[in-house]
């Protein structure tokens, strides 16, 4: 018999019992004995019996509440595909209850946080999609959660110590070791490679320094160096640096880049650990510095302008739409489809180019 004509009457026929008691031991409610319990469940398995959790979801007349926390798109541009993401994936789903609230935070302030943190966590919502950008402030909500048995998903960034449903998004660690590797083919002069952080809180955004320190593994562990010199961080010639740069809209930012990229520094890469490439770009094309290649993440559309332009050379798609689509599905799959959740989903590192480009955004 296949599995998709298994019916709760052939499950009582096989069991010998009455289809009221296999659909008491389905519903678990009712009373039942062990033993008549045992041979229902025995024979479901038997039969390969899957019950049909989608029209008992949309016979339940329930909602689901899932709230989610991300910075706001209004204040960085490149929240805004996630936000698409959650949308989609609430839209998707509605038909089985599914009812998403966005609480959007300001990522430079932490107090922004941690009110619309406190906001959901009133609203007591059935899960939460958190990109916890504040890795300080995150910690005692994530407490609270589990205490109140709420699960969480975290997308953006991932927390390795902790135990969420589920992390969805990039390898961190490895997306900063390939960017290393696109910063160093082909370089066979000596020179420095910068990893520029801009407008960030190094100390406290996890994500930002798994990259770095991905970056600076590639070299000590694996670029290949000049006349079979031992490798390691500053031999062959390689060196690599990191700087905090401020906001753009400060005079100071030019002023740190001027003393970051003078010609003597020999200069031959920039890594930007975040989507802000675009930030860095205007600055090499108006100084023509065509000898420095540059790395940076996410296709934003200022992003997209500057790999066409030939300044920003590489892209990694961190796929931020994705994350938000999948992060909302993957409470649904706990929640209505009753599915075990994978505790991790890495999505692929994508390296863009102005070649490849068109298959990205068409």
């Amino acid at each position: 018999m296949e599995k998709n004509a298994v019916r709760i009457k052939d499950i009582a026929a096989k069991a010998n019992v009455s289809v009221g008691t296999v659909d008491r031991v389905l519903h678990d409610r009712g009373r039942v004995s062990a033993k008549v319990r045992e041979k229902v469940l025995l024979m479901m398995e038997e039969l390969n019996y899957e019950p049909n959790l989608i029209a008992r979801t949309l016979g339940a007349n329930r909602t689901y509440r899932i709230a989610v926390l991300q910075p706001d798109h209004a204040l960085d541009p490149y929240w805004q595909a996630p936000k698409s993401g959650i949308e989609k994936a609430a839209k998707d789903l509605k038909r089985y209850g599914i009812i998403v609230t966005l609480y959007f935070y300001d990522h430079h302030r932490a107090a922004s946080f941690t009110e619309k943190a406190e906001e959901a966590t009133r609203a007591r919502p059935d899960g939460i999609l958190i990109a916890p950008l504040f890795y300080r402030e995150s910690l005692a909500f994530f407490a609270q959660w589990q205490q109140q048995h709420i699960p969480y998903v975290l997308f953006n960034t991932q927390l390795s110590e902790l135990q969420p449903l589920s992390y969805i998004g990039q390898d961190s660690y490895q997306s900063g070791f390939l960017a290393g590797k696109l910063l160093q083919l082909g370089q066979a002069q000596p020179g420095t490679f910068l990893i520029a952080h801009i407008a960030e809180d190094i100390a406290n955004s996890v994500h930002v320094t798994q990259k770095e320190q991905g970056f600076r593994d590639y070299f000590t562990q694996n670029a290949p160096l000049p006349n079979g010199q031992p490798k390691g961080p500053g031999k062959g010639g390689f060196k690599v640096i990191s700087a905090n740069l401020p906001p753009p809209t400060e005079p100071s930012f030019a002023r740190q880049l001027d003393r970051l990229l003078d010609e003597k520094k020999q200069v031959r890469g920039i890594f930007v650990s975040t989507s802000k490439a675009y930030e860095i770009a205007p600055y090499l094309q108006a100084y023509q510095r065509k000898d420095i290649r540059l790395v940076g993440y996410d296709l934003l559309e200022q992003n997209i302008h500057f790999l066409n332009e030939g300044i920003i050379d590489f892209l990694i798609n961190q796929n931020p739409k994705g994350q938000g689509y999948w992060g909302i599905f993957a409470l649904a799959d706990l929640l209505i489809f009753k599915k075990q959740v994978p505790p991790l989903k890495y999505l692929p590192l994508d390296i863009i180019t102005k070649e490849n480009l068109q298959y990205y955004t068409d």
